[in-house]
């Protein structure tokens, strides 16, 4: 998964915006006024932050070592920094980013939400 495609899928998902609120090399993906995914332009391999139940999160970087840390910068119960590799399949990632989006989408209000259904 390239950078590309990484923002590319965020933006598909309905209610997306992205920003660069923090600098110039972090692009930042929100639904409704909330973070879901952000990623570092200039890292290379690709390191991705997306939010993650933490119980999951446990497991995942049990499971994936190298390629699942705690979140860099962020709350490391809630977040992981996933490191991107050519070597995993893209739907592994795309299941990543699906999983922190829905955490974050179902956390907004109900007002939120229909704010977002009438874009």
């Amino acid at each position: 998964m390239l950078i590309d495609e990484f923002r590319d899928y965020c933006l598909s998902k309905k209610g997306v915006t992205e920003s660069m609120p923090f600098d110039v090399h972090t692009l930042v993906f929100k639904v409704g006024s909330k973070i879901f995914a952000l990623a570092r332009l200039e890292q290379i391999p690709l390191r991705i932050n997306l939010k993650c139940n933490p119980d999951r999160a446990l497991q995942l970087r049990e499971e994936f070592p190298d390629l699942v840390l705690p979140g860099y910068h962020m709350n490391k119960r809630h977040w992981n920094t996933v490191v991107v590799e050519s070597s995993n399949p893209s739907d592994w990632y795309l299941e990543l980013i699906d999983h922190s989006y829905e955490l974050v989408y179902n956390s907004l209000t109900l007002k939120q939400k229909q704010d977002l259904e009438s874009c």
